[in-house]
């Protein structure tokens, strides 16, 4: 599969999409929102609309309706129509003045059809008809009030955000997870006692939820979409038990198959399950400036895959904790900026310090070409000189609008190399090294034991010893790496000891964030 080709895949996708959006409002969830964040960016969806940015909305229950002068709404959602989409869907049109509604779903009618429990023999009988989408577009005209008017609903596969030109993100799938052993159970809830599963190993698509299951032919239908534009017939790898399961579901999935009859080109395509190398996702080994920078910026709000930059040294503010949200942030997706492009993939392809140089040669070039009045100065970057270059572009309107995607990069530089979870990154990859060194000398227990001493209440920590989620990170690196072990009495002992000190550390928090609520089911006012 060709880099272009996916690429192609996605703008072929959003093309379509602005071709509807001329004098339209439209509405967008965050999966599609972010799809077109990596892939030609607001402006250019702006710029098709032909308005004001209040013509972009978000897909939610409370979005503001359409009013006299808005009789055109474009609806782009990564979802299926069905349930609470749709209600959302029509309380926003009968509270608007609508005349022509297009409803574009990344989610294929094939699809639709499953989700309405029409059997396969059925749906074969209906090629080139949409009944689904046929009967949505009735109701539209019934929700605008007036059978005469115009309505549209239509497939977009809008499946990929295109990070670069060899990473491809799905944002809609951002929650779809492997199923871990302890999910057994649940499944066989559900299931005969003659037919219980013993194990993930004996899990297929039999065993799953009928939710669990459309999710994954929502992913399967993208994918069939995307072998579809490259003109390939694939070959499908599974590593894992559910990634197993999406495999066969994609060779099994009836559009595949006809297109399969036909596809000149070839490709393989390699299913992982995330969960069989948790060591590689809460690691610190990586010498990656943009592995860093996700880790400890903060997430841009709607977003799975991009981080805030925080612009207002490039302002007459102050920078200052409360001028913070004063300035719309920056980010890391320069989809419309040629220069910051090239600098994006370099920092995704190169180690740390080659990363931090290439981030200075690019402000230094972009300010000789704005005739800044710029001072060279060779050896170590620091975070101050990468600052200094940066200040040059303030006060220099034209040269700030020239080059702000390459600005945003070089700030988020700037915020991760001088932020404190950046100097603690060293002691979780100390801390990592060292138990690689010790792991066949030491039992499970005394490496709990050695963590034993960092568990600390907030009252004891400072900036160098770790929050209750930086422990869990490293107790989940523990386990991933040692994998598996006999359980003694020893052990036992250290692990209460551990799940003691935890519990009080929590406990303890004045407020846990959002990611320990979630694990411990509780509000941090409940503790």
């Amino acid at each position: 599969m060709s880099a272009a080709g996916v690429l192609s895949f996605t703008q072929q996708g959003w093309e379509q999409v602005l071709a509807k959006a001329k004098r339209a409002l439209v509405y967008l969830d965050a999966s599609c929102a972010e799809s077109l964040h990596w892939s030609c960016g607001a402006p250019r969806l702006l710029e098709a609309v032909g308005g004001p940015a209040w013509h972009l909305r978000e897909f939610e229950p409370l979005a503001v309706g359409g009013g006299s002068e808005q009789p055109k709404a474009v609806f782009v959602l990564s979802c299926l129509l069905k349930g609470r989409t749709v209600d959302i869907l029509r309380d926003i049109i009968r509270r608007s003045h609508f005349q022509y509604c297009v409803v574009v779903t990344a989610v294929s009618h094939a699809v639709h059809l499953t989700a309405n429990h029409v059997p396969a023999a059925a749906a074969a009988e209906l090629e080139g008809q949409q009944p689904v989408f046929e009967q949505l577009e009735e109701k539209l005209c019934e929700w605008m009030g007036n059978m005469n008017h115009k309505a549209e609903v239509l497939h977009v596969p809008l499946l990929l955000a295109p990070a670069a030109p060899h990473l491809a993100l799905t944002p809609a799938f951002a929650t779809l997870f492997p199923l871990l052993p302890q999910d057994v159970h649940l499944l066989n809830s559900a299931r005969p006692d003659k037919r219980r599963l013993m194990s993930l190993g004996e899990m297929d698509a039999s065993a799953l939820t009928p939710e669990l299951l459309l999710q994954i032919r929502c992913l399967v239908s993208g994918l069939n979409s995307l072998c579809e534009h490259l003109g390939v017939r694939e070959e499908c790898f599974a590593v894992g038990s559910f990634s197993r399961v999406i495999a066969a579901d994609l060779a099994n999935y009836a559009p595949a198959k006809n297109r399969r009859k036909t596809a000149a080109g070839r490709a393989s395509v390699v299913f992982v399950d995330r969960t069989l190398d948790l060591t590689g996702a809460v690691g610190h080994h990586g010498d990656n400036l943009v592995e860093k920078m996700i880790s400890v910026l903060p997430q841009l709000p709607g977003h799975t895959n991009d981080v805030m930059v925080n612009m207002v040294e490039l302002t007459a503010l102050q920078a200052v904790e409360e001028n913070e949200n004063v300035i719309a942030p920056g980010c890391l997706a320069q989809s419309n900026d040629i220069s910051a492009k090239t600098l994006w993939e370099a920092l995704l392809n190169t180690k740390h310090k080659e990363a931090v140089m290439e981030v200075r040669r690019h402000l230094v070039e972009a300010a000789s070409r704005e005739n800044l009045p710029i001072k060279m100065s060779m050896g170590r970057v620091t975070p101050g000189q990468l600052m200094t270059y940066i200040q040059l572009f303030k006060n220099n309107l034209k040269a700030l609008r020239n080059h702000c995607g390459l600005l945003q990069l070089g700030l988020a530089t700037v915020q991760t190399l001088k932020h404190q979870q950046t100097a603690k990154w060293d002691n979780f990859l100390a801390f990592e090294r060292l138990l690689l060194q010790n792991i066949a000398e030491s039992s499970m227990a005394v490496v709990l034991s050695q963590l034993l001493p960092m568990i600390k209440p907030s009252t004891q920590r400072t900036n160098n010893d770790y929050s209750p989620e930086e422990l869990l990170i490293l107790l989940i690196y523990i386990y991933s790496v040692i994998g598996e072990f006999p359980v003694d009495k020893d052990l036992r002992e250290a692990e209460e000891k551990v799940k003691k000190a935890l519990a009080q550390v929590f406990s303890e928090e004045s407020e846990l964030p959002p990611l320990l609520q979630k694990i411990t089911g509780e509000c941090s006012a409940q503790l």
